[in-house]
């Protein structure tokens, strides 16, 4: 039995109740480094909030069950309602084209109606509870905008040989008792002779939380304190039949699609007790990402084909709820798991509306608002095998690529070697929304969303934090780390574009355009090394965006690898699947927050107020605004080098170059090409009260002069192309430069 003790910054990483990140987080003086949105309290969904008889705390952890003060509860995943897995796809399914490597394993659609919003079956938790007179059950939907159009169905207690779930619903599993419920309406029928029993069950609707509550009468069924096994599915209903709808091949405004090939269409969109999905896997060679559990309900997706479902069950011990025993299971199946990769659930600020929509895609330099638009988002972690520094978990932001999904990474090498090294960083991969997202808007707030989320859960070390992605994870790389450098301390871009799209120098970036390309804005990491993959017959981040991109960093002298892999093309590393070298690289570097030599560009169409990502500062400069905004990619630039610290910058060693060979992976060995350069140690001289700064095309700047170790008498060396205004925070000196 696993107690949890109350308060512990342990106890909540594993109850998945509500912690403060405090520690976790950058707390020193202003300003904080990232956007706001990394440092705003938790979010409420509905969906994780108790009422009436209902006390536990949800577990977050998808695919898990626990027992907790007295009710049992199942986590099932989120947006995985695919249902059973046909020959091919629904002809009008509007995800092909956007998922072309996190396409489901279940092939369903639903019908078209918007009351649907294409996630109205999609099962987030199911809990049991005993009760004096009754037995409780609490089924939470992720989407709940119409209640009678999606009906669940329980099989209670066991049998000799799998049985038929009522109404249609074509599938089977062993059991005593099936109880049904759609809308308001509930139904508990004998599995051996379909005999409805009486009194009905009561069921009560929480349209606001989306949760559903049945109440069975012990009159009619009473568990005792016995075991007993349970097994749910959930999917639509048809009022005027009184039945569950069964897909056919292509959807329309009332049938779900998505079956074609399959003789007798399983109604079940979810099933719950899942304890056993895979991960995503490794791939061997000459394979391209076939048989990949993305969404991980290949199991869920082949049992519906078969039309059992009997592999997904639970044992639910009555004796040890009506003890009020709280056992999270570790280490059984089906428990609840403390270190390894996990899929968590994050509670978002924001919905944009119920379910999914796939009507439109990102892929532009705007405000993606995503394809999964409800308030609970999906997140892949991993967490060390190894116990708690003491300083706190490192941190490393593993991005997915274009058409991928946050379990891109899931149990693979990436993933571990990330995770595993020096003292034990944990790693994660948000969802960003969708596939295409390409970190903008809500879609790149989803980032910070997750991450000030394991901040509340886990205790981190907030100096030790780096940055890595794939393809458009590199691109979200480079991205981040360019808008927000004082928060990280590495960062390894994989086959990743500098823009966002294809980047062929001197043409901008095609579809993102010149707003959307960071080599103009590398200037910014002076304090960031950086890692850099290409393959040099990458098919769709050409070669020679990549190699500019490393000449700049070159060029301006920064800290930089550049591994170009022969005969490589895109998806080779992620076949390959070897990290070491990369996990090496980033080490257990921290972040310097406080560098005496501070270079930001400034790129306001990168920001989204709305969505709290707003980049206008960096280490011991704020308020950074563009004197003119005008055209389609302004950008602003400040260079300040305090005399305070007493410090001169870094020499620039030469560039070298050198071939240099990956071993280790699924494709053997793989040689590339490198051109390196490092700084020297920098030294020490005397330190002087003199800022020196630059700024091009900016109206204002704030220095904080503490962080700059300076006074507020410091002599200010401004150097501008027009009117600036600078104020040293906290001093009460403002004083305007270049023109009145």
């Amino acid at each position: 039995m696993g107690i949890v003790l109350a308060g512990s910054v342990a106890a909540v990483a594993l109850w998945g109740g509500t912690a403060t990140a405090s520690g976790s987080l950058y707390q020193g003086p202003a300003p904080r480094p990232g956007p706001d949105i990394l440092y705003r309290p938790a979010a409420k969904a509905p969906q994780l909030q108790n009422s009436g008889i209902w006390r536990a705390n949800p577990i977050l952890i998808s695919g898990a069950s626990a027992y907790r003060r007295g009710e049992f509860l199942y986590q099932d995943f989120l947006y995985d309602d695919h249902g059973a897995h046909g020959e091919s796809r629904d002809p009008g399914d509007p995800r092909t084209g956007e998922d072309s490597f996190s396409a489901p394993n279940g092939t369903y659609t639903y019908p078209t109606d918007p009351a649907y919003a294409n996630n109205a079956a999609d099962l987030v938790e199911l809990r049991v509870k005993p009760l004096p007179d009754a037995t409780a059950f609490r089924i939470t939907l992720n989407t709940l905008k119409d209640p009678p159009l999606v009906a669940t169905t329980i099989a209670i207690g066991s049998s000799a040989e799998p049985r038929e779930f009522p109404h249609g619903a074509n599938v089977s599993a062993p059991a005593a008792f099936f109880l049904t419920v759609h809308g308001n309406h509930g139904e508990l029928v004998r599995a051996s002779d379909s005999k409805v029993l009486n009194p009905a069950p009561q069921v009560s609707i929480d349209a606001q939380r989306r949760q559903i509550r049945v109440l069975v009468p012990h009159s009619v069924w009473n568990p005792g304190e016995r075991t007993i096994r349970l097994a749910a599915g959930v999917g639509l209903w048809n009022r005027a039949t009184g039945r569950y709808r069964v897909p056919a091949e292509g959807a329309t405004a009332d049938r779900p699609g998505g079956a074609a090939g399959l003789t007798d269409p399983a109604a079940f969109f979810n099933v719950a007790f899942r304890f056993g999905e895979p991960w995503q896997h490794t791939f061997p060679p000459n394979t391209v990402f076939s048989d990949a559990a993305w969404w991980r309900d290949r199991q869920q997706g082949n049992a519906l084909a078969e039309n059992n479902i009997s592999a997904f069950f639970a044992k639910v011990d009555f004796a040890k709820l009506v003890a009020g025993v709280t056992d999270n299971q570790y280490g059984k199946p089906g428990g609840v798991p403390r270190s390894g990769p996990m899929d968590r659930i994050v509670a978002s600020h924001f919905e944009t509306k119920q379910g999914a929509d796939y009507s439109t895609t990102c892929g532009s330099p705007n405000d993606c608002q995503g394809e999964l638009r409800g308030r609970l988002q999906p997140y892949a972690i991993y967490v060390p095998k190894k116990p708690t520094p003491s300083g706190g978990y490192g941190l490393t932001l593993l991005l997915h690529s274009l058409g991928a999904n946050y379990n891109q990474f899931g149990d693979s090498r990436n993933q571990s070697q990330f995770g595993d090294r020096g003292p034990g960083s944990i790693v994660i991969t948000p969802e960003g929304r969708g596939p295409d997202g390409w970190y903008y808007g809500h879609a790149g707030a989803d980032t910070f969303e997750v991450w000030a989320d394991v901040a509340r859960r886990y205790r981190l070390d907030p100096q030790w934090t780096a940055i890595a992605g794939y393809s458009m994870g590199g691109y979200g790389t480079y991205k981040f780390a360019t808008q927000y450098p004082d928060l990280f301390a590495r960062a390894n871009p994989v086959v990743g574009p500098p823009g966002l799209g294809v980047w062929v120098p001197p043409s901008p970036p095609q579809p993102g355009g010149a707003a959307s390309n960071t080599n103009r804005m590398l200037a910014s990491v002076r304090q960031i090394p950086f890692l850099i993959w290409n393959g040099s017959e990458d098919e769709l981040v050409p070669v020679a965006g990549a190699t500019a991109q490393a000449q700049t960093f070159d060029d301006l002298g920064y800290r930089y690898r550049f591994d170009l892999f022969t005969n490589a093309d895109h998806f080779a590393l992620a076949v390959n699947d070897q990290y070491a070298p990369a996990a090496a690289f980033l080490g257990t570097s921290e972040v310097n927050r406080n560098p005496a030599h501070v270079t930001y560009v400034v790129n306001p169409t990168m920001d989204f107020p709305s969505a709290g990502t707003v980049a206008n500062h960096a280490y011991w400069l704020s308020g950074l605004a563009l004197r003119d905004r005008s055209g389609n990619a302004p950008l602003g630039r400040v260079d300040a080098r305090s005399e305070g610290f007493g410090l001169i910058d870094p020499a620039k060693n030469p560039t070298q170059t050198g071939p240099g060979t990956l071993e280790g992976g699924n494709l053997g060995t793989m040689p590339y090409n490198e051109r390196l350069k490092t700084w020297d140690p920098g030294t020490s001289t005397t330190a002087h009260q003199v800022l020196h700064l630059n700024a091009q095309n900016l109206a204002q700047v704030v220095v904080h002069p503490a962080r700059a170790r300076l006074s507020c008498n410091a002599h200010l060396d401004v150097t501008t192309d027009g009117p600036l205004t600078l104020r040293l925070a906290g001093c009460g000196r403002t004083l305007t430069f270049g023109g009145s």
